[in-house]
């Protein structure tokens, strides 16, 4: 198993930045991917940006440009720095990781609010 815990949300105005951050701990040598995903009121959970075991990475076209994702070389830690933030980005930040087996683990979220 995989613990996740996230740090960093809170409200922002908008063409701020903020910085995620989430610390994994346990089966952390089983992580095939890392990665975070958001869910705004009345929408979908969405992929946001992913980065693979070979530090690939996958944005969504949204936040292409605004937002980068990094790891540490251990897999014990996650970052999403994003910048230029838009009312729209404002949305409930989940940290994913997905282990070689393809189970997911997720995070309990942190709120980002993005308002003037």
């Amino acid at each position: 198993q995989v613990q996740l815990v996230e740090s960093g949300g809170g409200l922002v105005q908008p063409g701020g930045s903020l910085r995620l951050s989430c610390a994994a701990s346990g089966s952390i040598l089983s992580i095939d991917a890392m990665g975070w995903y958001r869910q705004a009121p009345g929408k979908e959970r969405e992929l946001v940006a992913a980065i693979f075991s070979g530090r690939d990475t996958n944005y969504a076209d949204s936040v292409k440009g605004r937002f980068t994702v990094s790891r540490d070389g251990a897999k014990s830690a996650v970052w999403l720095q994003m910048n230029s933030l838009k009312p729209e980005d404002t949305a409930v930040y989940y940290c994913n990781v997905r282990l070689y087996s393809r189970q997911n683990y997720w995070g309990k979220g942190t709120l980002v609010t993005v308002s003037s």
